[in-house]
């Protein structure tokens, strides 16, 4: 069966790291237009270096959780197109392999200069020169709000050939990946939602599993297993 998976915030919440939207997350002390825009990297790019390169600490203490290792196991069943949200390598850390990172990755550097991208260190400064072109230019190989995301037209090709699409730990709230479920659902895909709660685009579902990620998912892949 052709299967396409989007994560989002909540599988890795599990694992410890806090979500966009929580009441306690991640950005709270923090304005999204401050640390998480082109304008605001222009403005300040050594906080957002101080802000990337805590998540970046964060997120290298994170270890996966049992649902990033289901989804391990479901790709030796299946036809598995696996896309994040998230900018951690938990599943990779799981064992996945050939992940679609939409929102980019901690793990990377890039150069706003030339493009040039690199394996990011743990701590980045404004002033890091660019290993391809040494202008200091250096930014993290992650999608602000106002930017387009990586590799949709690839993402689009898997959602019009899929049989089943599953969102699991999503908000609903960000696009384009809220459209996904959707679009999906008008080629014919059976679509399935794995969630504490409803999601903002609960009615693009046919159907949906209420619980923590680290139980639902293992669970749902094992049912996929027994036909």
């Amino acid at each position: 069966m052709r299967i396409t998976v989007l994560t989002g915030a909540g599988i890795s919440a599990e694992s410890g790291l806090a979500t966009f939207r929580a009441v306690d997350g991640l950005w709270e002390n923090h304005r999204i237009e401050d640390v998480a825009t082109p304008q605001g990297f222009a403005a300040d790019p050594a906080l957002v270096h101080r802000f990337y390169n805590m998540r970046r600490a964060t997120a290298a203490g994170a270890r996966p959780n049992a649902a990033h290792h289901a989804l391990v196991d479901l790709a030796r069943h299946h036809d598995l197109t696996l896309v994040t949200q998230n900018v951690d390598s938990l599943h990779e850390q799981a064992g996945s392999t050939d992940v679609i990172h939409m929102h980019g990755a901690l793990t990377g550097a890039l150069c706003a200069a030339c493009g040039h991208r690199w394996p990011a260190p743990l701590e980045m400064r404004p002033d890091d020169p660019c290993p391809a072109c040494a202008r200091p230019a250096t930014r993290p190989d992650i999608v602000w709000f106002g930017e387009t995301p990586f590799h949709l037209d690839r993402i689009w090709d898997a959602l019009d050939r899929t049989e089943l699409f599953a969102a699991i730990g999503t908000s609903g709230n960000v696009h384009p990946a809220a459209g996904f479920a959707r679009h999906a659902r008008r080629r014919g895909a059976e679509c399935l939602e794995l969630n504490l709660e409803n999601s903002a685009n609960a009615r693009d579902f046919h159907r949906r599993i209420v619980g923590p990620a680290s139980r639902t998912v293992p669970e749902w892949v094992a049912s996929l297993k027994r036909g």
